[in-house]
């Protein structure tokens, strides 16, 4: 099986676009046919206990007993002496081992195991990366009619890595941002098998993952399914019921979320959608019963205009990749001295309309903003600023001043603070990007172990103020990471340092943390210095301080066929 984040390496390579990987199974929600981990068999079902076998073996056996679709674990609890097996319960979250792990027999006669801990999967199917953390756990075992079993077994299951590669999947239930613009995806691991999309949507109902709930809205909440859902052929029902009526649902909204949710499923298993509530079928002007993407793709979590083009800065003059022209505009002529830069689209016509850039003045940096192609004017001096970075949803550019204080500037209005209370304590913020949707941001944090990746949420409050919270490490494996970018709604490309060599290179992985690879370092002239992406975009970098853009696996010029461009600071307006 080919993993979500796994698909989006592959889709650097190849510059196409894809997504499939991991996930869990247990219902959140009373409905009246619950579903069941499918019978049938998936791949090669695990062995009992051998005759015989070894407080080592046995529990060897019991973590591949893991492996498993058949509902309860049969096979698993075969592992455990007689009162356990009755009360160990499979459903409370999956721990996920690296398959090199150790298992070493105590003075006590228990059984030690010790394994790199790839992450935690918890009931409602949220991934938290394991990072560098060892996972421990002793087993006591006894013997029951001369047959050695587990007395102590720790509820969930505990699972090798390619086997929960091989039995989950990756998907996403999808949450609506405050602008009500676009949706949010929301990672969830869930096992494969029919009773897939119901378990999917019994996450949706049951809401965003902790991290992520204070910055989006779900309007299925308080929503239950009133039956299973049903596929015929490619088309999904969903009867919902519990709806609330005050404040009316928006069901616009709603039948989004839904379509978006299940016609992501691998192998394009649903591809329409019906709705109804009650038993009633939805009716929505313009809507068809079945409904597709298509009559969705208002609320698209990765829409990109189709004229937007990057842009970089070169001799202080800003520039656009489609052939290395100047921008329109002063700011275009070099008369700034811009070292850096970030654009804002009007969301209604989709021109660019906002500019912010970077000027390094004796002593420090001045932050100028103003119209896309007029003059700009000085908004703050700070000693440094990090690179300006947009959202698709509002017309707002966030920075970080001298490393510590999160600002933003909103188009005609006057620069305002980020609440963000613990983000001084992780140390200092070299590199701060908002997701396309504007709900989270992925900063690179210079800390005691040296510079870092993490990941926050947007919080907005009725007052108007704004927050970043929530932050929390998502790729601690990656050393020296320099810069990151969005590649869409739910995946970075990060730059950071190679562990088998002194160099920079650009890594993708997903916003929880998962599917961690290396993306191809293959055209580049030298180590890469910064890096921008967007939805459906060719990924940009700076390398010696020329453009670089990747197409079809390797990196090449801007203008295929001639010597690169000058230029740095690579970016995607939105």
């Amino acid at each position: 099986m080919i993993g979500c984040r796994a698909v989006v390496a592959l889709a650097l390579l190849l510059a196409l676009a894809g997504c499939s990987t991991v996930p869990m199974s247990s219902p959140t929600v009373q409905i009246t046919q619950a579903p069941a981990r499918p019978a049938e068999v998936v791949g090669i079902e695990p062995l009992p206990p051998e005759p015989g076998a070894t407080p080592e073996e046995i529990v060897r056996s019991f973590i591949d007993a893991a492996a498993s679709v058949r509902p309860g674990h049969p096979v698993a609890r075969e592992h455990l002496a007689p009162e356990p097996a009755g009360s160990w319960s499979d459903e409370a979250g999956i721990t996920v081992l690296r398959p090199d792990y150790a298992t070493v027999t105590t003075e006590t006669g228990a059984v030690e195991v010790t394994a790199n801990l790839v992450g935690t999967i918890d009931e409602r199917g949220v991934f938290a990366v394991g990072g560098n953390d060892t996972f421990t756990r002793r087993f006591t075992l006894e013997q029951i009619d001369d047959e050695w079993r587990i007395t102590d077994p720790p509820d969930g299951l505990i699972i090798l890595d390619p086997d929960f590669q091989r039995l989950y999947e990756e998907v996403a239930a999808y949450f609506v941002d405050p602008t009500h613009q676009r949706l949010v995806p929301d990672p969830r691991y869930v096992i494969s098998g029919e009773a897939l999309p119901t378990v999917l949507v019994e996450r949706l109902l049951a809401g965003p993952s902790a991290n992520l709930a204070a910055g989006v809205e779900n309007p299925l909440s308080g929503a239950q399914l009133r039956s299973k859902i049903t596929v015929d052929g490619q088309s999904a029902l969903v009867d919902l019921t519990g709806l609330p009526t005050e404040p009316a649902p928006v069901l616009s909204e709603i039948c989004a979320q839904l379509v978006w949710t299940l016609t992501q499923l691998p192998g394009n298993a649903i591809r329409s959608v019906e709705i109804r509530v009650d038993g009633e079928p939805v009716d929505l002007d313009g809507v068809p019963v079945e409904q597709t993407v298509d009559e969705w793709t208002a609320f698209d979590p990765d829409a990109v205009d189709p004229e937007s083009v990057g842009h970089y800065v070169s001799g202080g003059a800003l520039h656009t990749v489609a052939t290395g022209a100047p921008a329109p505009g002063p700011a275009g002529t070099g008369v700034y001295g811009l070292t850096d830069a970030a654009a804002s689209a009007d969301a209604r016509s989709g021109e660019l309309s906002f500019l912010v850039g970077v000027r390094a003045d004796a002593g420090g940096a001045a932050l100028l903003a103003g119209p896309y192609a007029g003059e700009l004017a000085p908004v703050l001096t700070a000693s440094r600023w990090s690179s300006p970075t947009v959202a698709a949803t509002r017309s707002e550019v966030w920075v970080v001043r001298d490393g510590t204080a999160v600002v933003r500037v909103q188009a005609g209005g006057d620069p305002q603070a980020v609440t963000a209370p613990t983000l001084p304590g992780l140390g200092v913020t070299e590199v701060l990007e908002l997701s396309p949707d504007g709900v989270r941001a992925a900063l690179v944090v210079e800390g005691p172990g040296g510079p870092g990746l993490y990941l926050g949420t947007v919080v907005r409050a009725e007052d108007g103020s704004v927050a970043l919270r929530d932050l929390r490490g998502i790729a601690p494996e990656l050393a020296q990471v320099v810069d990151v970018a969005w590649r869409d709604s739910g995946n970075l490309l990060v730059l950071a340092g190679d562990a088998g060599e002194d160099r920079i290179v650009p890594y993708a992985v997903g916003v929880d943390g998962w599917g961690l690879s290396q993306v191809p370092t293959a055209g580049l002239p030298s180590q890469p210095q910064s890096i921008a992406a967007a939805p459906s975009r060719q990924p940009l970098v700076d390398a010696g301080g020329t453009i670089w853009q990747l197409t079809g696996g390797t990196w090449g010029t801007l203008v295929r066929g001639q010597e690169p461009l000058p230029g740095t600071s690579p970016f995607y307006p939105l």
